[in-house]
C-alpha cells in the first residue's frame, strides 16, 4: 500500500484477536542497538551459566536464548509476540487466509487460553466453540503457565489429526472437552446477501489478503440484484480484524474520497501516519483499485454497522471511521478494545519480533484502545437480553493491556455489575439441568435478532434497544 505501512499481516491463529500488524521484512533490527544496561546482562549471564551447569539435566543453549526472548516480549503487552521458526512461518501463512489448525483467534486471559472468535466454517465452529470459552487444557497438557506461542503450538499440526481441548465456559459454569480434527482452513472472509427487497445483508468475518477484492465484488453483485437498495446492513461481529488496508478499503467505500479514515501514532517516526479513503492508502503496489466499479450509491446507501465484544483491530477501525463521520449507525455492543497497531520485524531469515509500535485514532482522535467503540444503539443478542454481558472479556480485562492515552477512567460501577452477572450465573447453573441449553442464532439468519433491530432502523421501525448493556469503561485499578 502507497503508506508508510509496507506490509500488513495477519495470523489466524495465535494472535489476539486478529492483531491490526504492518510487517518490514528486513535482516535486522531498526537502526543501531540501544546501549544495553551492563548490570542486569551480567545478572542474565550469570543465571544462563547457572542453568548450564547446575540445572538437574542438560538443556538446550539456543532453548534457553529463545525462552528468554519470548518471555522478555511477553512481559510487555498480550499483542507482542516473539516468533521462532516454525511460528513464523505459520504467521506468514496466515496473511493468505490458509491454514492447518483448527480454526480459532485466541489469546490469553488469566493464564488460559481465550477463544475471541471461532472462524466461520472451521472445525472449532463446526464443534461449537463459542467467543469467551476458555481452553484450560489441550490434549493432556494444562494450560496454565504457557505462552501463546506456545499454546499455538500444540492446537496446530497436521491435517486429518485430532487434538481435544478441554472448555470452560463461563456462561455455563461448566467444563468439558471437544475433540476436533485439524484441516486446512480456507476462509471466506465476506458474505452477503438480499435479505428481502430492497435491503441486503454483508458480513465482514475478518480481514485477510482478499478480502478487499471479495468485498468489492460481492457489494457489486448485492447492487446488480437489488439497484434501487434502500439499506444495508454491514456485519461486523466477531470480525477479530486482520489488515490495515482492509479496513482501509471498506470505509473508503462508504466515505467520500480523501476522508481520514484512522491515524497511528507510537514513539518511531514511522508509526506516526494518517490514512484516507483514497486508492494510494490500500491498493498494493502495481494493483488496480477493487472499488473502482462500485456503484456511486454506494456512497450514499443508508448504512447500519453490527458489531460485538469479539469486533476488534480493523473491524473497530470501521466502525470507528463511519461512526466519526456520520456514515452509519452504529448498534449491537460495546466492542474489544484493541486499538493498538504491531509491526514484524525480521531478526533473522527465520525468525521475528512482532512489536507494539503504536496506538490507532479514529478520525476525531478517539483512541480505541481498551475502551473500543460505544455503539450508537446498544442491542441485545437475543430478545430475552445478554444475561452474562459483564463477564465477557475486552482488551481491557486482558493482563498488561496498554492504557489508554486519553486517560482510563474508573467506573465504579463495573465490580457492582461483574458481582451481580455472576450471581444471575450461579441462578443459571443451577437451574440448568432443567432448563434446556440456548445458542445464540447464526448470523444473517431469520432468528438473527440484531439483523432484525438493524433492519428495522432501516426501515423506519421502532427498534428493542437493550435493557442490560451498558458502556464499560476502562478501570484504572486494572493491574497491567
Amino acid at each position: 500500500m502507497g503508506a508508510k505501512f509496507k506490509i500488513a499481516g495477519w495470523v489466524a491463529i495465535g494472535a489476539l484477536a486478529g492483531a491490526l500488524t504492518t510487517m518490514q521484512l528486513q535482516a535486522t533490527a531498526r537502526n543501531a542497538l540501544a546501549p544495553l544496561p551492563l548490570e542486569e546482562m551480567q545478572q542474565l549471564a550469570a543465571v544462563f551459566g547457572m542453568i548450564k551447569s547446575d540445572y538437574v539435566e542438560p538443556v538446550d543453549e539456543k532453548k534457553l536464548i529463545t525462552d528468554a526472548i519470548s518471555g522478555m516480549v511477553s512481559g510487555l503487552d498480550p499483542h507482542s509476540q516473539y516468533f521462532d521458526k516454525k511460528s513464523f512461518k505459520e504467521f506468514r501463512e496466515g496473511t493468505s487466509g490458509r491454514f492447518v489448525g483448527v480454526g480459532i483467534e485466541i489469546g490469553m486471559e488469566d493464564g488460559l487460553v481465550r477463544v475471541v472468535s471461532p472462524i466461520e466454517g472451521s472445525p472449532a465452529f463446526r464443534a461449537g466453540l463459542k467467543t469467551g470459552d476458555l481452553i484450560t487444557r489441550i490434549d493432556d497438557t494444562p494450560v496454565k503457565g504457557m505462552t501463546i506461542d506456545q499454546a499455538v503450538k500444540r492446537i496446530r499440526g497436521e491435517p486429518n489429526t485430532k487434538v481435544i481441548l478441554t472448555i470452560f465456559r463461563k456462561s455455563e459454569s461448566r467444563t468439558f472437552p471437544v475433540t476436533i480434527t485439524r484441516e486446512e482452513i480456507r476462509v471466506q472472509s465476506v458474505r452477503g446477501r438480499i435479505i428481502e427487497p430492497g435491503y441486503a445483508w454483508l458480513r465482514i468475518s475478518q480481514f485477510q489478503d482478499r478480502t478487499i477484492e471479495d468485498f468489492a465484488r460481492k457489494l457489486e453483485e448485492l447492487f446488480k440484484a437489488e439497484p434501487h437498495m434502500k439499506g444495508l446492513v454491514l456485519d461486523l461481529r466477531n470480525d477479530p480484524g486482520g489488515l490495515l488496508e482492509g479496513a482501509v478499503a471498506v470505509s473508503a467505500a462508504f466515505l467520500p474520497r480523501d476522508a481520514v479514515v484512522v491515524t497511528t501514532n507510537g514513539q518511531i517516526p514511522e508509526s506516526k501516519a494518517t490514512f484516507k479513503a483514497a486508492p494510494e492508502y490500500y491498493v498494493r503496489r502495481g494493483g488496480s483499485d477493487p472499488l473502482r466499479r462500485l456503484p456511486e450509491a454506494v456512497k450514499t446507501v443508508p448504512l447500519v454497522v453490527l458489531v460485538n465484544e469479539g469486533s476488534a483491530s480493523a473491524s473497530e477501525i470501521v466502525a470507528g471511521a463511519l461512526q466519526d463521520h456520520k456514515r452509519a449507525i452504529i448498534m449491537g455492543s460495546q466492542t474489544f478494545g484493541k486499538g493498538s497497531v504491531q509491526t514484524v520485524r525480521q531478526l533473522t531469515a527465520d525468525t521475528a519480533l512482532k512489536l507494539t509500535t503504536a496506538r490507532y485514532y479514529t478520525p476525531s482522535g478517539r483512541s480505541i484502545q481498551a475502551t473500543g467503540i460505544v455503539p450508537d444503539l446498544m442491542i441485545d443478542e437475543t430478545p430475552e437480553g445478554n444475561v452474562f454481558s459483564a463477564l465477557r472479556t475486552r482488551e481491557v480485562d486482558l493482563t498488561r493491556h496498554l492504557e489508554n492515552d486519553h486517560g482510563d477512567k474508573q467506573d465504579p460501577a463495573r465490580a457492582k455489575a461483574r458481582e451481580e452477572a455472576l450471581k444471575r450465573l450461579e441462578e443459571e447453573a443451577a437451574r440448568q439441568s432443567q432448563v434446556p441449553q440456548r445458542t445464540l442464532p447464526e448470523f444473517g439468519s431469520a432468528e438473527d435478532f440484531q439483523l432484525q433491530q438493524a433492519l428495522n432502523r432501516l426501515k423506519g421501525q421502532p427498534v428493542i434497544v437493550s435493557k442490560t448493556l451498558t458502556e464499560r469503561k476502562p478501570d484504572s485499578t486494572q493491574s497491567n
